[in-house]
């Protein structure tokens, strides 16, 4: 079950590679050569790309952050001596990790997750959550790639993730006209709310603010894949180079895209549970991680209590309910 095209065929999605493979190669800052080589030392002839994300990428500072990773593989009997962490990327991936590098008197954090080539393919491509493309139509950089085969690869995916995320927000938007910005901060409001986030509409703005040349860039060329949906109008502000787009959606196409979204809300809360369950054994620290990710983006203080370390599911479950039913998480 998808609002998004399965069809979509690789030969078509040339302009839309190109302008993601350009923001992908940007350069970064070098701190971050430090945590490449430790990944690479860790899972050796079994990783085929390391991708890097979110905040710490957008302030190019690796200080005072946890700087999020994804790492590639080939084969998650490759990836593991523990047969027990093959399980949990099959059943659920990805599987998350916390990595911790002193170096220079300083000592850098970071947390990675490891997902297979293939997962990572149809997970930008065909999952029906938005778990994996909503993180993937954003601004990128890869890191490292086995060769140029599986870059290929990896910019075909990220191509995929840009289409999925506009058309399933586009669809969500209903007929109207709207500019770039306008359906970036509307797909990140809906992904949001189907993860159990704690980020409000604010940061939604900020974040689509921070990245708008590109989101307009990425839109630009994703509408040749868009067709039906969203079209160009007419008009353009030679001042502030703005387009606008007019949605293609009528009333009853809208309904059965909010659907969606409010299904993908649902399976969000359980696989959210489910993900902080399986990071009980795979993420150090998880509980303050969690506390500390939802203070930072709402002010609410978790008090990690002795009860909630010895017995995270149980009582990780009554936090969460807590936040759900203030508001914090929606």
């Amino acid at each position: 079950m998808t609002d998004y095209d399965l069809t979509l065929k690789e030969e078509t999605l040339d302009s839309l590679v190109s302008a993601v493979s350009s923001i992908a190669v940007r350069p970064v800052s070098a701190d971050f050569s430090i945590f490449v080589e430790e990944l690479k030392s860790r899972f050796g002839s079994s990783l085929d790309a390391i991708l890097l994300y979110g905040s710490c990428l957008r302030s190019q500072e690796i200080e005072g952050g946890v700087v999020d990773f994804y790492v590639i593989v080939d084969d998650y009997n490759n990836a593991y001596e523990e047969h027990y962490l093959c399980y949990f990327n099959e059943w659920l991936p990805p599987n998350v990790f916390y990595l911790e590098i002193s170096a220079q008197e300083r000592v850098f954090r970071s947390k990675y997750a490891v997902i297979s080539t293939t997962e990572f393919e149809k997970g930008n491509q065909y999952w029906f959550h938005s778990y994996l493309w909503a993180r993937f139509a954003q601004p990128v950089r890869l890191l490292y790639a086995r060769n140029k085969t599986l870059r290929q690869r990896i910019y075909n995916s990220l191509a995929h993730a840009v289409v999925a995320f506009l058309t399933t927000s586009i669809k969500a938007l209903g007929s109207c006209v709207v500019t770039a910005e306008e359906i970036w901060i509307k797909g990140l409001m809906l992904t949001y709310a189907a993860e159990l986030r704690p980020e409000r509409e604010i940061r939604a703005r900020q974040l689509t603010e921070l990245n708008l040349d590109d989101y307009k860039y990425l839109t630009e060329h994703a509408l040749s894949r868009l067709t039906g949906i969203i079209k160009k109008v007419p008009q353009e502000n030679p001042a502030q180079g703005e387009y606008y787009y007019q949605c293609l959606v009528d009333e009853s196409e809208r309904k059965r895209s909010l659907r969606f979204w409010w299904l993908r809300r649902w399976q969000g809360r359980v696989l959210s549970v489910l993900r902080l369950t399986k990071a009980t054994f795979t993420f150090r620290d998880c509980i303050d991680y969690a506390a500390w990710k939802i203070e930072r983006h709402t002010g609410v203080n978790i008090e990690v209590t002795a009860k909630l370390r010895r017995h995270p599911i149980l009582f990780g479950c009554k936090v969460f309910w807590k936040l759900f039913r203030r508001g914090v998480l929606r």
